[in-house]
């Protein structure tokens, strides 16, 4: 026979510990809960997640909503009214912008933004486009390019 072999029977049960039952008992006096401080107390020690007044992980990271884009996509943006006051059967570009003095810096790609009517068809080469600027341009009688 070895030390592990020896087992309790099986259905066996232990008996529970009765603490607070006098020094003879071996968990008299404290009854394990070491001398003072909050945790010697009765009720709880800390709620979950308390780190004694630090700032706890749960609020050091962001979780759901409004978060700040690490990487955002900045686009040079306009609005289909500016183009609006353009020739008919134009092509339209960041390029072709620039130079008519619509817009005045280049912050990246162009964006077209669907605020403000438009009657002229243009073909508009942009990076990206709205639902609304995309259907108004194909109303006049224009066409779309999403150029990369």
């Amino acid at each position: 026979m070895r030390l592990e072999d020896a087992l309790p029977q099986k259905g066996s049960k232990r008996r529970r510990r009765r603490i607070g039952r006098g020094i003879a008992a071996g968990q008299g006096a404290s009854g394990g809960f070491g001398m003072r401080g909050q945790k010697s107390r009765s009720g709880r020690g800390t709620r979950p997640g308390f780190e004694g007044g630090q700032m706890p992980l749960y609020r050091r990271i962001p979780k759901l909503k409004h978060f700040t884009v690490i990487n955002p996509k900045e686009y040079t943006i306009i609005n289909v009214s500016a183009l609006a006051d353009l020739d008919a059967n134009t092509e339209v570009n960041l390029a072709t912008l620039i130079e008519a003095g619509i817009i005045t810096s280049d912050d990246g790609p162009l964006k077209v933004l669907g605020d403000g009517e438009l009657s002229v068809p243009l073909t508009v080469q942009a990076a990206a486009f709205t639902k609304s600027a995309q259907a108004k341009i194909e109303a006049a009688g224009g066409s779309c390019e999403v150029v990369g």
